[in-house]
């Protein structure tokens, strides 16, 4: 009996029973389970789906049979990866798993985003199609895959072809910076960018915090985990926490319904509701303008080991960095004049005078001859 719908007692999906079958002979089954669909339309169309890919995998194995729809699927994306999927899924959904290669996805770049730099195709198209890809190998033992990053050639081609530098150099704060903007600042933003300053937390860990993440009796705050590293509590100074302890609590608000939320520390709801604010207190200040990432996690590398020759290991572990070489490569900024730097080689080097030895005196008068 081919698969069939029926309603179940108690139940607000539509169920399946029956086989699944090709050219008269039963392939897959028996079916009794649920549709997981509260409409007749939706349970047909699961059927649909269900008997394709048993045909499929009839005819051409298990590996031939998952496509990259099929991993989708079964991928537990979060709603930014989704929509990040669904023009991936458009273009090689119907493609099996097993002729995936990590040219193809990176081919995807310029015909989904042709005006994109390559750091966006990796992080918004690779990175997601691999993860699919990836998830699906452990669950169901498809073929895994490895991709190659971008090269630089093909870096600096794109950029050549939408005319914009991709990796602009960032400018990191400095203790004149963080003094002009607080100067101009109210309390909470000026508080707000001392302690990334301080503690090289990211925008998103320290508009997070609550009350009850500062623990005044220890002097130190808990920020939460990003960035594959865990949640942990993180030392501040002293004048820091105190600081932190004086800031009236701010609560929330929803800027779509005006609902109030939970309070904040600093009063901001999202990791990029600083922005125009920032960019008003510089403006008032004099001072070129910085993101928080800048202003915060450069500012705070390059304050410590360039201007202050700190030991990199030791501000790279203070930082909440698990390899010091990605700070020192990526962080660090060199503050030495170029054109002084090339003086050297116009300086002609200092010869050493050659001291003067005082001549022999000639003895005056014969020598005996015998």
């Amino acid at each position: 009996m081919p698969l069939e719908i029926y309603e179940r007692k108690n139940s607000k999906n539509y169920w399946v029973r029956g086989w699944v079958e090709f050219e008269g002979a039963r392939i897959a089954g028996p079916y009794r389970c649920s549709t997981g669909s509260p409409t007749k339309a939706g349970a047909e169309a699961w059927i649909a789906g269900e008997t394709e890919y048993q045909q499929r995998r009839h005819l051409v194995g298990e590996e031939g049979a998952q496509t990259f729809s099929d991993a989708v699927l079964i991928y537990n994306a979060n709603a930014k990866t989704a929509k990040q999927l669904l023009p991936i899924d458009r273009e090689i959904g119907t493609t099996p798993l097993a002729k995936i290669t990590g040219k193809l996805l990176k081919s995807l770049g310029p015909k989904l985003k042709p005006l994109a730099s390559t750091d966006t195709w990796w992080r918004e198209i690779v990175t997601p199609a691999r993860a699919v890809i990836n998830n699906a190998h452990e669950l169901r033992g498809t073929p895994a895959i490895k991709v190659r990053q971008y090269s630089s050639n093909e870096r600096v081609s794109q950029d050549a072809k939408r005319k914009k530098t991709s990796r602009v150099a960032r400018t990191p704060s400095d203790r004149k910076w963080v003094a002009a903007f607080c100067d101009a600042a109210d309390p909470h933003n000026a508080a707000l960018l001392r302690f990334m300053f301080e503690t090289a937390a990211r925008i998103d860990q320290a508009i997070s915090l609550t009350p009850t993440d500062i623990d005044p009796d220890e002097c130190q705050v808990w920020l939460k985990a990003q960035k594959g590293h865990a949640a942990r509590w993180v030392k501040v100074s002293k004048a820091m926490m105190a600081e932190l302890v004086a800031l009236p609590k701010k609560l929330t608000r929803n800027p779509l319904t005006g609902k109030l939320l939970e309070q904040r520390v600093f009063g901001y709801n999202s990791s990029t509701s600083y922005n125009n604010r920032w960019k008003t207190i510089c403006k008032n200040a004099g001072i070129p303008y910085l993101s928080a990432h800048a202003a915060g996690r450069h500012g705070y590398f390059t304050e410590l080991v360039v201007r202050r020759n700190v030991n990199p290991i030791d501000a790279a572990e203070a930082g909440r960095w698990s390899d010091a070489s990605l700070p020192m490569r990526v962080y660090a900024h060199p503050e030495t004049d170029e054109s002084a730097l090339r003086e050297h080689f116009r300086t002609k080097p200092v010869q050493p005078k050659k001291s003067k030895q005082p001549k022999a005196r000639k003895k005056k008068g014969n020598t005996d001859v015998k």
